[in-house]
């Protein structure tokens, strides 16, 4: 089935990207694949008609286009899709290291809104981007995964906290050092030694690791799991499932070989922390590429008004366990369909015209769609959908998929939802 082809290269995806930058990176190699070229932001363009193109800036955000064949951007509009490829998680911080109680430990940041108790007693491993001097003298840098699992965050036994069940908190400075090994005797451990070791299996004249942003991520893979698999249990899937799903539409779109509509695909970093980057949703990426595919003003904005942003991120799926943490009549189900993201005070970008458009198209494909809004005695989070609509003016909504565990270093959504959604997002990316 397409379903299951899909799912499993969905997870392939997942298990390849513990960090934005191997997220990243992993989408690049699949745009390449596909033919599309890399622009230099430090270069002159020379764009062409029906061209494929893709830009990386900061190397964990990613912009992959495709222009008209015959018409103009000022005529097609481009149909655009927003999704994020960073993900709550523990960073470690820069000087990490430390020996207590004869254990050699890493101290770590807490990056977004994580859930921290999800991460004790987990089988942790370290991935990133570390920058060096090589043997010339030359500065460089690198992506390195760990792989094996090689640290951990211990949780305390409940015979020291008889209270743990019902009020244990979590002290981030205290509680989350990663405890990695038995420290040796007169001799403390440099991880940034261990992170040249790292660097030198793929390049071996590297000489001294300068800098480091280091993730740690579970090293428990994806998987399709339930009693009829109907579940995919992974990290990180806010919101990378929305980027390999929005990468597989466009691709798709390309397949079909039946439109000259203009494409675009946007994954921002740091959303998770607000988006206020060089790199961001809230940042200049996606104005400046703008500006600089259409340089004069008024058929940028006859492009911009011709078209349409789809900010695509995980909605809340109504909890089983926790039914009353939902209005009763927006409570999504899991493998029922993707969600149109309602606010009436714009924490999500969507109004009526933007959902008809999506439930049109939805209708097209066969696609079963739902709706969510949060309570109204509840906060409500939000995306890039309405900081790209205030930055670069286009109509926008925001949908995704239904899930549980959001922020967990394990999350949970339908198999058949992100097929289904990858299908409305194609018809979208068509015209």
């Amino acid at each position: 089935m397409k379903t299951e082809s899909f799912n499993q290269s969905l997870l392939d995806y997942l298990q390849r990207s513990p960090t934005p930058f191997h997220a990243t990176a992993n989408l690049v190699e699949s745009l390449k694949q596909a033919g599309f070229v890399g622009l230099n932001e430090g270069e002159a363009w020379q764009l062409e008609a029906g061209g494929r193109y893709y830009l990386v800036r900061s190397d964990a955000s990613v912009i992959a286009l495709v222009l008209p064949k015959q018409a103009s951007l000022a005529e097609t509009g481009l149909r655009m899709v927003g999704a994020h490829t960073d993900s709550p998680c523990l960073k470690v911080k820069p000087q990490p290291e430390r020996i207590n109680q004869g254990y050699f430990q890493l101290g770590v940041e807490v990056y977004g809104g994580a859930l921290l108790n999800p991460w004790f007693d987990r089988d942790l491993s370290l991935a990133g981007r570390v920058s060096f001097i090589d043997a010339q003298g030359n500065l460089a840098h690198c992506l390195v995964d760990f792989e094996d699992p090689i640290a951990v965050v211990p949780s305390l036994a409940i015979h020291l906290d008889r209270e743990a069940n019902k009020e244990r908190t979590v002290n981030p400075q205290l509680h989350l050092p990663l405890v990695l090994a038995i420290a040796p005797e007169n001799s403390e451990p440099k991880l940034r030694e261990l992170l040249l070791d790292q660097v030198r299996q793929q390049l071996p004249d590297a000489e001294r690791v300068l800098d480091f942003d280091l993730c740690c991520y579970d090293t428990n893979p994806p998987a399709l799991i339930g009693l009829q698999r109907q579940f995919i249990a992974s990290a990180r899937l806010d919101n990378l499932l929305s980027c390999f799903v929005g990468l597989q539409a466009m691709l798709g779109a390309l397949e079909q070989d039946d439109s000259d509509q203009g494409m675009l695909l946007v994954c921002n970093d740091h959303e998770e922390v607000g988006s206020v980057s060089d790199s961001g949703a809230d940042g200049p990426m996606l104005e400046q590429l703008l500006a600089r595919l259409v340089p004069e003003i008024e058929p940028r904005q006859r492009m911009l008004a011709n078209s349409v942003m789809i900010s695509a991120d995980n909605a809340h799926g109504i909890h089983p366990n926790y039914s009353d943490k939902h209005d009763a009549n927006h409570g999504p189900l899991l493998n029922a369909g993707p969600v149109i993201k309602i606010n009436a005070n714009q924490r999500y970008a969507t109004n009526s015209k933007t959902s008809a458009l999506f439930r049109h198209l939805a209708e097209l494909e066969q696609v079963p769609v739902q709706a969510f809004t949060v309570r109204t005695d509840m906060a409500c989070g939000s995306t890039i959908g309405p900081l790209t609509a205030a930055r670069i003016g286009v109509p926008t909504l925001d949908i995704g998929v239904p899930t549980f565990g959001m922020h967990s270093i394990r999350e949970l959504a339908g198999s058949e939802d992100a097929y289904n959604l990858c299908r409305v997002l194609q018809r979208f990316y068509r015209g």
